[in-house]
């Protein structure tokens, strides 16, 4: 009996996509913003609905396409207003992608770039709250069109990433908090102190925080954050932040030690404002596992006043006995600025390497000189450029 060869179609069918496994395609799809996603039902009959049951959910206004027309045929202005068009379209699909989803959503993200105040918030975190254990939760909208947090996303106890922007969260602080949230970052995100410190204290398995933004610092310290952060290991504060919530007289001592930070990141600093210099010091002291450092420094600050004097020998007990990495951008040679670096490579042992990103280029080799000269406790390596 002569078998019969399968057809030419039939070959190339047994090695497309179709045959990978339901996960991968669910992968590959989840790479894609949710619109992306939904085009592929157009590819076949079994592809009509794959999209529905991804477990990703993306929208995300970047990623709507720009118009290409010429410009004798379409204004500016009219160009601008097709996409924002396409951006409502967009955000208004939420509720019916929501409706037709099949099985569980882990992630939610809306980065909404433009005004896309078209869509109530609040039933979409509900019905989120009610039939989804989301795990991760992203939501970014412009800073002129902030949107308030509905009290429901307290509700998503499954929350383990915590991402907001542009957010009001005016609630009184009385939510239980996430009990298994592991990473929250806040950018500019308007709420209490009150709730803020209400928050944190309620996020017991927290290790990776971010703040920047419209934090209140009425009534709060920078000793009351970090008594809320009992087991964090990636830290990253704004200075604006900073230099609010730092006291004039900061203590020798945290009350709570930091000894599972390994990463800290300082950004629109400057190390000669008074306290900052010894904030970083305390910080140090009571972080004996910290392993990275980043500094951003604010561009052209530069105090002469040497308020700074002093300030390192109260803490010539420190001795960073983890430190790999120090990072410093905007970096100049001001006296608390390199005395800051001094201290750092004279008590890390373990130090590799210190990279100084420098505003002025003509003091490269200065700097590197007084540096290589000064006391090391490691063979660290240390570029200035």
């Amino acid at each position: 009996m002569k078998v019969k060869r399968p057809t030419k179609a039939q070959r190339l069918s047994s090695t497309t996509i179709n045959t990978l496994p339901q996960t991968i395609l669910e992968n590959i799809l989840c790479l894609l913003p949710i619109q992306e996603a939904a085009r592929t039902s157009i590819f076949s009959r079994e592809w009509r609905y794959k999209w529905t049951t991804i477990p990703k959910l993306d929208f995300c206004s970047s990623t709507v396409p720009e118009i290409r027309t010429q410009e004798n045929q379409t204004s500016h202005v009219e160009r601008a207003r097709k996409i924002m068009e396409r951006r409502r379209k967009l955000f208004n699909a939420i509720p019916r992608v929501l409706l037709m989803h099949q099985g569980p959503i882990h992630e939610f993200s809306i980065d909404s770039i433009a005004n896309c105040d078209c869509f109530e918030l609040d039933p979409i975190i509900f019905h989120l709250s009610r039939n989804h254990a989301v795990k991760k939760l992203k939501l970014a909208f412009d800073y002129m069109y902030p949107h308030k947090l509905p009290l429901c996303a307290f509700s998503l106890h499954h929350l383990r990433d915590l991402d907001l922007s542009y957010v009001v969260i005016d609630h009184q602080p009385i939510f239980s908090g996430f009990g298994s949230l592991r990473s929250l970052s806040l950018y500019y995100v308007k709420i209490s102190t009150k709730a803020l410190l209400h928050l944190l204290s309620n996020c017991p398995s927290l290790k990776r925080f971010t703040l920047q933004g419209f934090i209140s610092h009425k009534d709060c310290t920078i000793i009351e954050l970090f008594d809320c952060l009992h087991v964090i290991e990636d830290l990253t504060i704004y200075g604006y932040n900073a230099r609010q919530l730092v006291l004039d007289s900061v203590p020798e001592e945290l009350p709570t030690s930091l000894i599972h930070l390994k990463y800290f990141c300082f950004k629109e600093m400057s190390l000669d404002v008074n306290g900052l210099l010894t904030f970083l010091a305390v910080l140090l002291k009571c972080s004996p596992n910290l392993e990275h450092i980043v500094l951003e420094a604010e561009l052209g600050y530069n105090d002469e006043n040497e308020i700074y004097s002093g300030i390192l020998e109260k803490y010539s007990d420190v001795w960073m006995e983890h430190l790999k990495e120090l990072v410093i951008y905007n970096f100049n040679n001001s006296k608390p600025s390199m005395e800051f670096v001094k201290f750092i490579i004279s008590r890390s042992p373990k130090l590799k390497k210190v990279l100084l990103i420098v505003d002025d280029k003509d003091e490269e080799f200065e700097m590197l000189k007084v540096l290589l000269q000064a006391p090391h406790a490691s063979p660290v390596e240390i570029v200035v450029k």
